[in-house]
């Protein structure tokens, strides 16, 4: 596999995608107040169902993904942060549109703490829209949509 390819995970990824998961989301325990939900994943189960795809070898990224009837859900994003900056995020997101597109659904969703202030200027600029925010427990969320 070159780095910039995207496939399936495996059942031998799985502790790589806990380890990413974890690395790209840790720091945000302190700010939001509590656990990001992806790092309290079944990542097991999700590999096994078919929903994340990876990239890199090894794994440096990776989506986590929900097929709906009326769109395609993105439920995790995570970049390992020894790879910000290299394209990575942007790959996986068009890889996310792709799917989307094959799969016949009309647009993608996704949410984001409205803490992570960060992804609030990553996602518009790949065509997302802000849907509503709304808190759910004790996670403040800010919804997008991308039509495709």
């Amino acid at each position: 596999m070159t780095s910039e390819e995207i496939r399936p995970a495996t059942a031998a990824d799985v502790p790589a995608v806990k380890d990413v998961t974890d690395a790209a989301y840790t720091h945000y325990i302190e700010r939001i107040g509590v656990v990001p939900v992806p790092m309290e994943a079944d990542h097991a189960a999700n590999v096994a169902a078919g929903k994340v795809f990876v990239t890199g070898d090894p794994v440096i990224g990776l989506v986590v993904l929900e097929t709906h009837a009326d769109h395609l859900f993105l439920d995790s994003i995570a970049v390992h942060p020894d790879a910000h900056g290299k394209g990575v995020g942007r790959r996986l997101l068009n890889f996310v549109d792709a799917r989307a597109r094959a799969l016949g659904l009309p647009e993608v969703r996704l949410y984001t703490n409205a803490l992570m202030w960060e992804n609030q200027k990553i996602y518009p600029k790949y065509g997302y829209e802000v849907v509503e925010r709304r808190v759910d427990g004790p996670y403040d969320r800010v919804h997008y949509r991308k039509r495709l």
